[in-house]
């Protein structure tokens, strides 16, 4: 089996502030794996509720790395200089989704974000 990156993200739609949201950054990521459904094959995706501590994202990466959307890196996965890429507990991951579009940019060929 091979082992993917494991991406988190807040559902589509989740209660907050008296209201139903929905995250503006995991939104862009969804577009990026709709432009680019090979990606999305690379992935584990993993949805996370919006109340904290995020259960395994917390364990992963402590209290204070619980930004949704992140890709928490696979070991194999490579590095790439302008991706964004941090690091704790021993894992490597990416918490912004332009940051993410640099990496697969630089990893799958995709085209890079604008800005």
């Amino acid at each position: 089996m091979t082992q993917r990156d494991r991406l988190f993200l807040l559902p589509p739609g989740f209660a907050d502030n008296s209201r139903r949201e929905y995250c503006p950054e995991c939104a862009e990521v969804w577009g990026l794996l709709s432009y680019f459904p090979a990606i999305k094959e690379s992935v584990e995706i993993s949805y996370q509720p919006i109340d904290k501590p995020r259960g395994d994202m917390a364990v992963q990466l402590g209290e204070k790395n619980q930004n949704c959307p992140t890709l928490v890196l696979h070991t194999d996965s490579p590095s790439y200089e302008d991706c964004g890429i941090m690091q704790k507990n021993g894992h490597r991951f990416i918490n912004n989704a332009r940051d993410f579009g640099r990496y697969y940019a630089h990893r799958y060929g995709t085209p890079f974000p604008r800005g």
